[in-house]
């Protein structure tokens, strides 16, 4: 069921912050001339959050505790200002977006997972603290918030009990909003205010919580949307993310926007086709136990045979050197044994000099 409520409706003039909090552009190509090419997804890749995440693909960006744990990857407000969040280096145009999580709890607590450009469009999942049965959608063009009909809300949506799918399927005829496999929204370019305000240029992914309730850090109208103060003695508040699935609509190594004009049109992106330095990023194993496990079974062999060999190597030498040990303290023991014995005699001969004889000592003139 979707609703427009005076939280999603009568306040999002006020959702600047909210924007602002997990989202904002390096260079914007609408504006600002020589912005860099963006690096391409160009394929699709399922990315685990499970004990770890590839740093060379995801950057921690904000304040806030982003932990690994074998449960998933949890991003944690504590305190004022906290807005913990990871961002993708790669970008796509046009592609589907699969997040596996569970929203954090918590009053004025926002859970996000959104795609959104350089240029600032937007697409948007949000997951207030303050209800574990509603979600929120949303959609920026070029960041133009004055249509007020962008946001909606879904009632009877689990996102706190456990882990669900939330997904971003996007074209550029249409872009979907599913949850566990269940279409809640779809958006067409002509309802976003004749297509100029639809998303249409490389979008990466920024995930991530922050407290819209933080009074100290928000204006009062985002404080309302978020459902209210956040009372920072009562976390940390956790959001956790299992996985992530992404898959760019195109094949390119990077886009470009040496094309680019005031429009903010798709078709002005220049797309540079070739293989994608994510792509072998992504190919390269991650960890040592799967650097190993992508090894051809002739390099595993080797390496078994080395270390076998080392191994064995290893126990020669300490066996060598046991029984050199060991002669080397039988010969301390002959020598010493060899030097009482002449002890011993050197004794002997003495008391039969001396007249020593048993246990009493005679000279000639009596007993001593």
């Amino acid at each position: 069921m979707v609703s427009l409520t005076l939280s999603s409706v009568a306040l999002l003039a006020s959702l600047l912050p909210t924007t602002l909090a997990q989202t904002f552009t390096a260079c914007n190509p609408l504006n600002t001339t020589g912005c860099p090419n963006m690096p391409a997804l160009g394929g699709n890749s399922t990315f685990s959050f499970n004990s770890s995440y590839n740093e060379d693909i995801w950057t921690k960006k904000n304040q806030g505790a982003v932990r690994q744990t074998d449960a998933g990857t949890e991003f944690i407000v504590s305190k004022e200002g906290d807005s913990a969040q990871l961002q993708s280096n790669f970008y796509m145009l046009f592609g589907r977006l699969e997040i596996v999580m569970k929203a954090a709890p918590g009053q004025g607590i926002v859970s996000s997972a959104i795609l959104q450009s350089e240029c600032l469009d937007e697409i948007d999942w949000e997951f207030l603290g303050v209800n574990n049965t509603r979600a929120y959608t949303n959609y920026y063009g070029k960041g133009n918030m004055t249509d007020l009909t962008r946001g909606k809300d879904y009632e009877s949506v689990a996102t706190q009990d456990g882990f669900h799918n939330y997904t971003i399927d996007w074209t550029k005829d249409r872009t979907q909003w599913w949850v566990d496999g269940v279409m809640l929204r779809e958006l067409k370019p002509a309802e976003a205010w004749e297509g100029k305000n639809y998303p249409q240029t490389p979008m990466n992914i920024r995930i991530g919580a922050w407290a819209g309730g933080d009074v100290n850090n928000n204006n009062k109208g985002t404080v309302e949307w978020a459902g209210g103060p956040t009372d920072f003695s009562k976390g940390p508040f956790t959001m956790t993310i299992q996985e992530v699935y992404a898959q760019d609509y195109t094949t390119a190594k990077e886009y470009s926007w040496e094309n680019m004009d005031a429009s903010g049109d798709w078709e002005k992106v220049k797309v540079i086709e070739g293989k994608s330095e994510t792509l072998e990023t992504i190919e390269q194993p991650h960890g040592v136990q799967n650097r190993f496990n992508a090894l051809s079974t002739t390099a595993k062999i080797g390496i078994a045979a080395g270390v076998l060999g080392f191994v064995l190597i290893a126990g020669l030498l300490g066996l060598f050197y046991f029984i050199k040990q060991r002669r080397a303290g039988r010969r301390e023991f002959l020598a010493y044994q060899a030097q009482q014995d002449k002890e011993n005699a050197d004794l002997l001969q003495y008391k039969q000099q001396t007249g020593v004889t048993g246990g009493a000592t005679y000279n000639g003139y009596g007993r001593l």
